[in-house]
């Protein structure tokens, strides 16, 4: 009677212990995905910021002081302080979100 009883509880057992490390691997696939969209926001961030950075430092000509995203009014904003031609240092802050016009063109 054992020998006969032995089979099903050890298919019964096996298919416990598959079905738990499933469950945990979607939890894991899904932290997996978080984490790799929080590292995609970062670096978009990094670049958002640095593209500012060189568009201020071409338009100046100055050198670049700081550079930071800050909080403004539930958007995160550019912050760049410059040094500028004449000695002045200015603060020019930037909406990376907000699409910049051609300065060249009047519309």
């Amino acid at each position: 009677m054992i020998v006969r009883l032995f089979p099903l509880l050890l298919l019964a057992f096996a298919s416990t212990a598959a079905a738990e490390p499933l469950g945990g691997r979607d939890e894991d696939r899904d932290q997996a995905r978080e984490r790799a969209a929080a590292a995609h926001q970062a670096r978009a961030n990094a670049q958002s910021l640095a593209e500012s950075v060189r568009r201020v430092e071409r338009a100046t000509g100055g050198q670049i002081l700081s550079a930071e995203r800050v909080p403004f009014d539930g958007r995160d904003m550019n912050r760049i302080k410059v040094v500028d031609s004449t000695g002045r240092v200015r603060v020019i802050t930037e909406d990376p979100q907000r699409p910049r016009r051609d300065r060249g063109r009047d519309e």
